[in-house]
């Protein structure tokens, strides 16, 4: 089947693409696995003058990649030039120090002439979202390749303009051929690669649901794998904080990417004591926010990527209402081309409904009232996710018992979640396992293989 890409502003078809056939996948297949070796066997410095070189192409053509996101799947063009930004940094970080994460080592207490190398593993297979859709490509690819592995990309079918020009920054950047690859095709041959002999590890950034099917895939073979999944991230607001201060944050981590993103600003926890003022802040700078023409630099929230998901996002609003959610801002289906959604806030949101107990992937808050301390506490820990969350407080003593309890990758205080190149990325429960980023991101796909030296 061909596959389509659709502007979610208009909901017109941008380009249909021609699927991969068979034989183009072996092609593939074995052509990086050739070039995994032949890189594999180049040095660090050298892998890291490649990535070096895809950061400059990013940022020369930056303007056009940026275009592409927000055509294929409606950003807002100034987080769409922000991501390709962030893309090429992450290129420049790991060209600048692959080599000391990667270097060999001699690990404390080890016995003399014991030493531990950090070797590719072969070809990794990536299957990527489309919510960052160059972002999430390149925070796998860096590493890898830093790493000496080659990569094969199967992304969300509805970007596939940015699968292929993610090749072309690697082509451009001097990779050897093979050594990044995209791959045309759709879900249903994915089992397939993922068994290949030839695949040695994966990664995968998407739902809770489809990591729980390439696991069991990936584990049938016992291949290493990467899991970045659904999130609910909570945000806990005490009594002691800013508020102003914690609504603009929040109303901004709720809103990046027009909330699709598994580490926004989900569920907002609030001291009772304080919620009916945070509530009525948080509203007011959900519905202050621009909605419009994602090509407009002054839009701060464009159109959902899907009309399929702006559907499914609308029910779980309709049903949290039928049950007891009373609606601050939004939650009315707008009209006209596209597929938009207004910035919304639920209040009132209790267990059983939508809003609390799913993930919410669009630009839906979901406030929440708590007691106390302990009663935040064990609210934001009751969800099957654990990707980030957040915590608002003047008191450091209460943000470090909090920090302590949240089962949760990534905490921010007083501030909003978001990666850095420098710092691992990844979560907990249902949200996955594994890191990204950082010296942990280029160890993932690598044989840690100890070597005892016999002194003569």
């Amino acid at each position: 089947m061909p596959l389509i890409t659709v502007d979610p502003s208009t909901g017109k078809i941008v380009k249909t693409y021609a699927a991969h056939r068979p034989a183009q996948i072996e092609i593939a297949l074995s052509r990086a696995a050739r070039s995994s070796a032949a890189w594999a066997a180049q040095s660090v410095a050298a892998r890291s003058r490649v990535l070096k070189a895809a950061g400059v192409a990013l940022r020369r053509r930056r303007d056009r990649w940026a275009a592409l996101i927000v055509q294929e799947m409606g950003k807002p063009i100034s987080e769409a030039r922000a991501e390709i930004e962030k893309c090429a940094s992450c290129c420049d970080f790991y060209a600048k120090h692959g080599a000391r994460f990667l270097s060999e080592e001699t690990p404390f207490a080890a016995p003399p002439g014991g030493t531990v190398r950090f070797d590719p593993l072969g070809v990794v297979l990536a299957i990527m979202p489309w919510n960052f859709p160059f972002w999430q490509a390149f925070r796998a690819a860096a590493p890898a390749l830093i790493g000496g592995n080659a990569m094969l990309l199967k992304h969300a079918s509805n970007v596939c303009g940015c699968a292929l020009a993610i090749e072309a920054v690697f082509k451009e950047a001097g990779a050897p051929r093979g050594v990044f690859q995209t791959l045309l095709i759709g879900s249903d041959l994915v089992p397939a690669l993922i068994a290949d002999d030839r695949i040695h590890g994966l990664t995968l950034t998407g739902s809770t649901a489809a990591g729980k099917k390439v696991a069991a895939l990936a584990g049938a073979s016992l291949k290493p794998c990467v899991f970045e999944l659904g999130g609910s991230d909570p945000y806990l607001v005490f009594e002691d904080a800013d508020l102003d201060r914690a609504a603009e944050v929040c109303a901004a981590a709720r809103l990046v990417n027009t909330g699709q993103s598994c580490v926004a600003a989900k569920r907002f926890i609030v001291i009772a004591s304080v919620r009916a003022v945070f509530e009525e802040k948080l509203a007011a700078r959900m519905r202050a926010r621009r909605q419009g023409d994602p090509t407009d630099p002054d839009t701060e929230v464009g159109p959902m990527a899907r009309e399929d998901l702006r559907a499914e996002l609308h029910g779980q609003v309709s049903r949290s209402v039928k049950a007891g959610a009373r609606l601050l801002a939004g939650g009315q289906l707008p009209k006209g081309a596209g597929y938009f959604y207004p910035p919304t806030v639920l209040t009132d949101v209790r267990p059983g409904m939508p809003a609390y107990d799913d993930e919410l992937f669009g630009p839906v808050a979901s406030v929440i009232s708590a007691r106390n301390e302990t009663a935040a506490l064990k609210i934001a820990n009751d969800s099957p996710y654990g990707l980030g969350s957040a915590v608002f407080t003047a008191d450091a003593a209460r943000a470090r018992r909090v920090i302590r309890g949240l089962y949760a990758g990534t905490v921010a205080v007083n501030d909003s979640v978001r990666s850095d190149v420098a710092l691992p990325f990844g979560g907990v429960k249902q949200s996955g396992y594994g890191r990204e980023l950082g010296a942990w991101g280029a160890r993932t796909f690598v044989n840690v293989k100890t070597v005892r030296w016999q002194k003569r």
